[in-house]
């Protein structure tokens, strides 16, 4: 129940992330603390790779998150044991959770839609799901 509660409340924190408050200039403003920090300068053009490298990071990992969550939500005695049907199923909800966030950018100001970004919060909720896949190989040798 609690994997359950965990990742609805994980959902309700990506939907958070997508309202205007947490845009560009936010994560450009973190990176650059984060540069500053470990007293890194990097030019005006690496700057702004390395921005939209954070960004998408964030993608993946956000969604690795949710779908590992969702994954572990199952009531069962062993929930973290390989299902493929589970992770597919896990992994589609992920999908299309991530096509409604990006509708729902559709409507905050300063932010908009990208088809470019499901595929990368799919690739992320894939990644996520992988890593019980290998668990469970790692565990059985």
């Amino acid at each position: 129940m609690v994997w359950k509660a965990t990742a609805v409340a994980w959902a309700g924190l990506i939907f958070y992330l997508s309202t205007g408050a947490f845009g560009g200039s936010l994560s450009a403003s973190l990176l650059s603390q984060i540069l500053r920090i470990l007293h890194v300068s990097v030019a005006p053009a690496t700057f702004a790779t390395l921005h939209h490298l954070f960004r998408k990071s964030a993608h993946l990992t956000e969604y690795a998150i949710f779908a590992m969550l969702m994954y572990g939500s199952r009531r069962d005695e062993r929930p973290f044991e390989w299902r493929p049907r589970r992770a597919l199923v896990c992994l589609a909800i992920a999908a299309g959770y991530s096509l409604t966030d990006e509708f729902h950018q559709i409507f905050v100001p300063g932010r908009g839609p990208s088809i470019v970004d499901c595929g990368i919060d799919t690739v992320g909720a894939g990644l996520g799901l992988l890593l019980f896949y290998l668990r469970g190989l790692l565990a059985g040798s």
